[in-house]
């Protein structure tokens, strides 16, 4: 018994002095391990792009892209990689100027009308929603979108997380639309949406369609989508054979149009927000209701900018 006890004592010293010779020939960091893009996660960092997108800046996905595109400095040191995370220590810079500092999640319920891009610039001179906000808001970024032709309630956040979660398919809330559209149709044709279809290799999923009334050679339409695909209503309605020529998005999710009118925007309180949202969304999209509410007003070159878009 005390040869087989010996035995074990002698392989477990072997072992253990492997085990430290390893350590000992452990070749030390280089200066690339030190990289920002490769250092561990500090344990209270959050991913770049969701600081970025929390400022009000952009939306996660533009982050991304502008840190591919070398726009993005840490602390000095231009990053190529979105995977890093960062403290409040941390120095970020775009474009060599400061991230502008996080202010509470704030959420604006906005009247688009017709003949506006939902978009920051367009190549093409068209004008945009930004053009005709008033100036002493926070930078916003739109919830998605709604095309030129198409009015009606348009959500802007300066949370590019809370953006992005609700534009995701699985939150699962419901858009809801109210549509003149030229033709015929009757009730049995819109209850065979509910089971969804194709067009042209594009699957939508259920829609809830109530036919409202006739008038004259228009029918008036309530339709109800989770999903919010590139003109979905319109591609959908053409295979009953119904041409659109008014389309006005009334609600999305617990938040709807009301009274606003073409071109008004009212901010949703903080409380109700809150409320609406719940726990669980709120937490996925990082919300942050205990912050500062501050008022940028746009520098000199954006007001040229958005003049000179206006022109054109």
């Amino acid at each position: 018994m005390k040869d087989v006890k010996g035995s074990f004592r002698r392989a477990n010293s072997a072992i253990r002095l492997a085990s430290l010779s390893k350590i000992e020939t452990m070749p030390d960091k280089t200066e690339h391990d030190n990289a920002p893009e490769r250092r561990p996660a500090p344990p209270d960092g959050e991913r770049i792009a969701k600081v970025m997108a929390r400022a009000g800046l952009c939306s996660r996905r533009d982050a991304e892209a502008w840190i591919e595109a070398g726009r993005v400095a840490v602390n000095g040191t231009v990053i190529a990689s979105p995977a890093l995370d960062v403290t409040a220590q941390d120095r970020i810079t775009v474009d060599g100027e400061p991230l502008p500092a996080a202010e509470r999640t704030r959420l604006f319920l906005y009247y688009k009308p017709v003949g506006l891009v939902t978009t920051s610039f367009d190549p093409e001179g068209r004008p945009t929603i930004f053009d005709s906000l008033p100036e002493d808001l926070p930078r916003l970024i739109s919830v998605g979108r709604l095309d030129i032709s198409t009015e009606g309630l348009l959500l802007l956040t300066n949370d590019g997380g809370l953006a992005r979660q609700l534009e995701l398919p699985a939150t699962g809330w419901l858009r809801r639309y109210r549509v003149r559209a030229h033709g015929s149709v009757d009730q049995a044709q819109l209850d065979r949406l509910k089971g969804g279809l194709e067009v042209e290799g594009v699957q939508y999923g259920p829609i809830e369609a109530t036919l409202d009334r006739s008038q004259g050679a228009n029918v008036w339409i309530t339709i109800g989508i989770r999903e919010g695909k590139n003109r979905e209503v319109r591609n959908v309605l053409d295979t009953l054979g119904l041409q659109v020529n008014r389309l006005i998005r009334v609600s999305y999710g617990p938040f709807q149009l009301g009274e606003l009118l073409d071109g008004d925007i009212e901010e949703v309180r903080t409380r109700v927000l809150r409320e609406q949202l719940g726990e669980r969304l709120a937490a996925e999209a990082g919300c942050d209701f205990s912050g500062p509410i501050g008022h940028r007003a746009p520098t000199e070159e954006q007001r040229r900018e958005r003049a000179e878009r206006g022109a054109r």
